[in-house]
């Protein structure tokens, strides 16, 4: 992307998700002119669109359609300098019970993007990983070299498309950056992810908060850092051929965070673990810690919003609104 420039037109996938919304209203900011991927229903909701003000609304482009559909994807990409890919299937459960649309949408999707930014001469792809390709943890903080395994369908269909990515760079040269989020949490993420299941829990009136289980450890990265990791990787000429882990460094157990909710929610409240939210046991993830370095020194980026400040706003947020909850199973 270079150095933005008013005149810059960037596609965003995805844009209508818990991230992507973020990211477009980010670069909007930065003066590009944002062309937003949204998969279409008959609604024609926008998702987590709406949320923009109008002014970053002014700088957007809506284009509702689908990265399953190759000619859709073309489309959108043509013309842009930069490209975005956020769009996925995200659901974790959803992933053991429909496996084939995980393959169709964050694979073959995947591809069409590839394609198309081939194609059309696109001077960087900033694709999307996820830090559930490691798996648990075989040791910790986790870096870029460690080995990737496939503990969800969900997950191994993100190892296929991480590597689809690196091979595009590798065979044809396309200026591909893979940014791996580890757990991004913040205003707008669904309550499919833990922190707001914890905290719409806890603004209800629920008399014990339920959840899965709480010996898994994560780390947690406010959204806003996270986008700016995805700009930064727009812009890092040192980071194409790249995979880049965008994490704290720190990691909480699922029943350290949980406690620490309930003292700043609604003090008192019991925990407990409930046998239909736990995931299968060879299929759950343990342990995920980041090691950051490679982010740093090829980015620049370090985040800024330490984990109770993400969590006042993030609570903030659904105070005021708890319906934006609703749904996460797609970010397409």
């Amino acid at each position: 992307m270079g150095k933005p420039q008013a005149r810059d037109e960037v596609l965003v996938t995805g844009a209508g998700g818990f991230i992507g919304s973020h990211l477009t209203a980010s670069l909007a900011d930065l003066g590009l002119r944002v062309r937003a991927l949204v998969r279409y229903n008959g609604r024609a909701d926008t998702g987590h669109l709406r949320f923009l003000t109008p002014a970053q609304q002014a700088r957007v482009q809506v284009i509702l359609g689908n990265v399953e559909d190759p000619g859709c994807v073309d489309a959108a990409v043509a013309g842009c300098r930069t490209v975005f890919h956020l769009a996925a299937l995200i659901g974790i459960p959803y992933s053991y019970v429909a496996p084939r649309s995980y393959v169709t949408t964050n694979i073959l999707g995947t591809q069409h993007v590839l394609d198309a930014a081939r194609r059309h001469g696109v001077h960087r792809v900033v694709h999307t990983s996820t830090s559930e390709v490691y798996g648990t943890a075989r040791y910790v903080p986790i870096d870029e070299e460690h080995p990737l395994q496939g503990q969800s369908p969900y997950s191994a269909t993100k190892i296929a498309a991480d590597k689809l990515a690196e091979s595009y760079h590798l065979s044809f040269g396309l200026p591909v950056v893979t940014v791996r989020p580890f757990n991004t949490f913040g205003p707008r993420q669904s309550a499919r992810a833990v922190i707001p299941s914890i905290i719409v829990q806890l603004l209800g009136d629920a008399q014990v908060l339920r959840l899965g289980s709480l010996e898994p450890r994560r780390d947690f990265t406010y959204v806003e850092d996270t986008v700016a990791g995805f700009v930064a990787a727009a812009t890092a000429d040192a980071a194409v051929g790249c995979t880049v882990n965008l994490g704290s460094g720190a990691s909480i157990s699922i029943g350290d965070l949980a406690a620490r909710l309930v003292a700043m929610v609604r003090p008192g409240v019991p925990v407990e673990s409930a046998e239909e939210r736990v995931r299968p046991d060879r299929s759950e993830v343990m342990h995920l810690e980041c090691h950051a370095g490679r982010a740093r020194e090829l980015l620049g980026w370090a985040p800024r919003v330490g984990l109770d400040e993400g969590l006042a706003r993030t609570v903030s947020f659904l105070r005021e609104h708890p319906a934006a909850v609703a749904g996460g199973g797609y970010t397409v």
